[in-house]
């Protein structure tokens, strides 16, 4: 697990980013083009355009943390619009896109056939 502190936000980056960009060119894409403070100590996850590569630019307060995962097989589900940043998802959501599950709509297998 990517290690955000417990109560930072964290921000997906809708649509696909250029996998190739670092710690620099992350941190302009969040300062003009999602408009936000990359410095603020929130996270932000970017994904690339054949949905195996994510990154994480995450200010620690000491400086720019860059993660990155790459799925060996699947894919990261992502919200794609044009609208630059989603929602921030609740830690069970962002724990189960990083493991490439659909977060969007998980589905229960153990549902109760009778109650009582």
């Amino acid at each position: 697990m990517i290690p955000v502190p417990a109560g930072s936000r964290v921000w997906l980056a809708t649509g696909y980013t250029d996998m190739r960009k670092g710690f620099d060119g992350l941190a302009a894409l969040v300062q003009d083009h999602l408009r936000h403070d990359p410095f603020s100590g929130q996270a932000f996850l970017f994904r690339g355009r054949q949905g195996r590569l994510i990154k994480v630019l995450w200010w620690d307060g000491q400086g720019l943390c860059l993660f990155a995962k790459r799925m060996e097989k699947g894919r990261f589900v992502w919200p794609v619009t044009s609208a630059g940043v989603a929602a921030a998802p609740t830690p069970a959501q962002l724990s189960m896109l990083l493991e490439g599950i659909d977060w969007r709509a998980p589905i229960r297998t153990d549902r109760p056939v009778l109650a009582g």
